[in-house]
């Protein structure tokens, strides 16, 4: 029997797109690589834990869930967290930034800011602009400040991210414009925080980076992986935490968090036998599972 992996998630490093494996393996992304896996026969999806601790129930979660987490270890994993607003005294430094993803959606968020653009490299920017920087409650102030004045989201849902990447302008300029109008009336603001510097437009685009430039859109993404499932294709692009897959249907978009919590085995062939839902509109012991 084939020795199943175990995938621990998706990173952005300074090299590029790496796959992680549970025994810190990893796997890096290039285009045109051949990604092929298969899910373990009569397997099922397990809760992959918090904080570094395994679920001690071992609990079973649900195929089409992102968190591959159980209740309790979600609550766990969000405790003491900047995103989830329950650690208001980290003392470190954190931008805030205007993120773009395709036409009418931009987003405002905050990073700390030791980790550079990892966060916008992770969410899947297509291009972005930094606004300022400086702590954390001042950042977070400016957050609900351009929601509230500028109506400014601060979340947009990964599946309206993928749906318009087929559409994206082609001149780096259109991608940036939505983004350099808000910023101009971003930092104009009079309420803007006193504690918070404001930085200088300087838009980075990403399209190059996610390999996104001349890719065929995507006529779907793959909606959950099934027992006995097999995916594989030709990696044309990784955006965020996505892998575009050239198939023989045509390019499907996988979220690598739906890997995490399943047994994976290697697969053979160019076969793509898990349940993928169309875009509307589109059409021994190894050194690696691939």
């Amino acid at each position: 029997m084939a020795q199943a992996w175990k995938c621990s998630g998706l990173r952005w490093s300074a090299d590029g797109p790496v796959l992680l494996w549970d025994g810190g393996r990893c796997t890096a992304l290039t285009w045109g690589k051949r990604v092929a896996f298969g899910v373990a026969d009569g397997g099922v999806r397990r809760c992959v834990g918090a904080r570094g601790h395994a679920c001690p129930a071992g609990a079973v979660v649900p195929a089409r869930s992102t968190g591959a987490r159980c209740e309790e270890c979600a609550r766990l994993d969000r405790a003491h967290s900047v995103a989830a607003d329950t650690l208001a005294d980290d003392p470190r430094p954190y931008h805030v930034y205007l993120a773009w993803f395709g036409p009418g959606m931009v987003k405002v968020g905050i990073t700390a800011e030791e980790r550079g653009s990892a966060r916008l490299l992770e969410q899947g920017a297509v291009c972005f602009s930094w606004l300022g920087v400086g702590p954390l409650m001042a950042a977070r102030r400016t957050e609900e400040l351009l929601r509230a004045a500028l109506r400014v989201p601060d979340r947009i849902p990964y599946a309206e991210k993928r749906a318009v990447r087929a559409g994206l302008p082609e001149a780096s300029a259109d991608r940036a414009a939505e983004i350099s109008e808000l910023h101009a009336r971003a930092v104009a603001l009079p309420a803007w925080p006193e504690s918070l510097v404001r930085e200088p437009l300087r838009v980075v685009d990403h399209v190059d980076v996610f390999g996104l430039a001349g890719v065929p859109g995507a006529v779907g993404e793959v909606s959950e992986l099934v027992a006995g499932g097999v995916v594989s294709g030709e990696l044309v692009a990784v955006a965020g935490l996505d892998l575009h897959l050239a198939t023989g249907g045509g390019v499907a978009v996988l979220d690598t968090r739906l890997m995490t919590g399943w047994g994976l085995v290697p697969a053979p062939g160019d076969e793509l036998t898990v349940p993928v839902r169309e875009f509307r509109g589109a059409v021994g012991v190894q050194d690696g599972l691939f």
